[in-house]
């Protein structure tokens, strides 16, 4: 199955309101239209244009006052080979994915701010936040849509360390996940930060996030809550590829591992059991599923508690990382947030640090943060819909990677 685009010409009809019915016959006409040639989402743009127009213009040319619009669809054509590069993504693909809230386009203000943010920064730090990756389709929790919004909660590193099921119901869940975590593809955000990293537009990033998806568009950050792609010993330090511990679990419980990869994710399914992605590779399943007969590996060194490499909630990032993050934050001239509400202290203390050593700072993300009373940009957006834009403004004009 391939996917192309088409582009072909629809109207934007203003009406006298005696006409009426002759509008609702062109929009069902216009519908229709659309409904037949597009299987995807529909971005449309509205210009003003001569009228020079083909089948439309024949069908109303009497009706009214005229506006072209150009019309973009993504279509699926069986047989074909794939003609869609990911750059031409329609923007409004986003807003199919359930995860990404809500928000307008970016206006040419927008980016035309945030061009001026970059132009005038030599030392420019960045973080990221889980607002770049849930348009990869990975959940986060704190946007209208995230996992606290329906009342989930997750893990706790007391938790973890204290209690065996915890530990079972952690890894059982993240191992159900796993596969589907790690099919997650870098978007358009991703792809637009490397190359301006590439173009040496950016001095250093940081995110938050533990998915490894920066790494996989071509950028090195500096991982402030570590990684799930590692897991390592809390009595010894030891520590090995995450690949390495799926293998060691499948091998561990055989019957139960082949049970969970033949599920459908898909929560509509009888199937399913109630299987819900969350934040991080977890994946809600019943607790039938991990709660008997399911076998953790242990540490290959010394037979202790093995931990995914990352920061949970209600533990500290390491001092050397925190150490790194916080002498980039007070050395900048320039500081970004990009898709973070900085409710944690560790990510806020730096962009605050920032502010307070006289740095520009600005903020990208969908909804309210925690530095909006004191940065100096605030911008309401998504990600993969604006730092695209960037790479053919002025200066900072670069090839895509």
């Amino acid at each position: 199955m391939g996917i192309g685009l088409l582009r072909f010409q629809a109207l934007d009809l203003e009406f006298p309101s005696s006409q009426n019915e002759n509008r609702v016959q062109l929009r069902a006409w216009l519908d229709s239209t659309l409904s037949k040639r597009a299987s995807s989402v529909i971005t449309t743009r509205v210009f003003s244009v001569s009228l020079e127009l083909s089948r439309a213009k024949r069908a109303v040319s009497s009706l009214g006052s005229v506006r072209c619009v150009q019309t973009i669809c993504r279509i699926s054509v069986p047989g074909a080979s794939s003609l869609e590069h990911k750059e031409n993504t329609p923007s409004n693909f986003l807003r199919d994915k359930k995860m990404v809230p809500n928000s307008d386009p970016p206006s040419t203000k927008d980016v035309d701010h945030l061009y001026q943010f970059f132009d005038q920064s030599t030392k420019l730090v960045v973080l990221t936040g889980a607002g770049i990756s849930t348009e990869c389709g990975i959940p986060d929790y704190r946007s209208p849509n995230g996992a606290y919004s329906t009342g989930f909660k997750p893990i706790t590193h007391q938790q973890f360390v204290r209690s065996s099921r915890a530990r079972r119901r952690y890894w059982a869940r993240s191992y159900a996940g796993w596969r589907r975590f790690t099919a997650s593809q870098p978007s358009a955000a991703h792809t637009a930060l490397a190359s301006l990293e590439k173009a040496s537009r950016i001095n250093f990033m940081i995110t938050q996030n533990v998915d490894r998806l920066h790494h996989r568009a071509g950028s090195n950050p500096l991982e402030l809550h570590g990684t799930v792609y590692t897991v390592g010993c809390i009595d010894c330090d030891f520590s090995f590829p995450r690949d390495l511990f799926q293998d060691q679990v499948k091998a561990l419980n055989p019957k139960w591992s082949a049970a969970i990869e033949s599920l459908d994710y898909d929560s509509q399914s009888d199937k399913s059991f109630g299987m819900k992605q969350r934040p991080d590779g977890d994946i809600e399943i019943d607790e039938k599923f991990w709660e008997e007969d399911f076998l953790i590996p242990t540490c290959p060194k010394c037979s202790g508690v093995l931990k995914p490499d990352v920061v949970f909630f209600g533990d500290n990032v390491p001092k050397d990382r925190a150490d790194t993050a916080m002498e980039a934050a007070k050395g900048c001239d320039a500081f970004l947030v990009l898709g973070s509400s900085l409710m944690t202290m560790s990510a806020f203390r730096l962009v605050r640090a920032a502010q307070e050593a006289g740095a520009a700072t600005a903020v990208v993300n969908v909804g309210e943060t925690r530095a909006d009373e004191f940065v100096a940009l605030k911008i309401n957006a998504r990600l993969g819909e604006i730092l695209p834009r960037l790479l053919n403004v002025g200066s900072l004009s670069v090839p895509a990677i």
